[in-house]
């Protein structure tokens, strides 16, 4: 999967067809569907190991492969609901806004990346996690 088809995905799924961004910045559906994506993938290097973070950032088109650089080599222990604030933070965007965008790139990961490398990328992760993936199916 390419860069344009993964981004296209992650803005049909998140509906971020109405900008959401809470400093008022104007965005097309694009530029919000990128910005969810890349604040998701930052904030999963903090939450996976940074060899798997590496691993995944392998698999994707080399415009997103530098969001999953991990600072540290161990994870971050967090919840669903403080990774989903991160996101809202980073992205600027309210916190449903955040979590559309969060199950939305998480589904387009499963798509893009074969099997086995999203399933080690689940296994550090708590449940509520993969529970969130199907949401909204």
């Amino acid at each position: 999967m390419d860069y344009r088809q993964f981004i296209d995905l992650v803005s049909k799924r998140a509906d971020v067809s109405r900008p959401r961004r809470i400093d008022g910045m104007p965005l097309n559906p694009t530029e919000t569907a990128e910005i969810l994506t890349r604040a998701t993938l930052e904030v999963l290097a903090q939450r996976i190991s940074g060899g798997e973070a590496r691993d995944l950032a392998a698999q994707l088109p080399p415009e997103l492969a530098d969001a999953l650089q991990p600072e540290h080599e161990k994870a971050e222990p967090f919840d669903l609901e403080v990774f989903i604030q991160r996101v809202a933070d980073h992205a600027l965007v309210d916190f449903e806004a955040a979590r559309a965008g969060v199950r939305a790139v998480f589904q387009t990961l499963r798509d893009a990346v074969p099997g086995d490398e999203f399933a080690d990328v689940l296994s550090e992760l708590p449940r509520e996690y993969t529970m969130l993936l199907d949401e909204s199916e």
